[in-house]
């Protein structure tokens, strides 16, 4: 499956990126997608939220293993396939790329489609 998220700003009018990914890319390949997309540099820590339907976080993909517990579930992007948590167009998430000025960008996965994709790609950039 090919999942298409398209992602936008608040900060930034107009700002919007479509990126086309296989399901089975692991959340760091789209996280290194959404960073070629903007020119950002990897070197910040980063994470992706899933959310409900008004924005409130529900569940965290760490860039870096940050669990004290050894108990806990955790999610960390290069070990999380986006299929394991995505599943439904319309999902939404937010990409948190600076935590300590609460800045992020906001995902809707707006299309699923058959096919197989071998590289993420940015299809859209404005």
């Amino acid at each position: 499956m090919i999942y298409q998220f398209r992602i936008f700003s608040d900060e930034v009018d107009l700002f919007e990126r479509i990126i086309s990914i296989d399901s089975e890319a692991l959340f760091s390949d789209l996280h290194q997608a959404i960073l070629d997309s903007v020119n950002y540099k990897n070197d910040d820590v980063t994470s992706f939220f899933l959310c409900d339907d008004r924005w409130e976080k529900e569940l965290e993909i760490t860039l870096l293993e940050m669990a004290l517990n050894p108990e806990e579930d955790t999610w960390v992007m290069d070990k999380t396939r986006l299929s394991e948590l995505l599943e439904d167009e319309g999902q939404r998430l937010m990409y948190m790329f600076d935590s300590i000025n609460e800045r992020a960008l906001y995902m809707e996965l707006e299309e699923i489609r058959s096919g197989h994709q071998e590289k993420a790609l940015c299809i859209e950039s404005s």
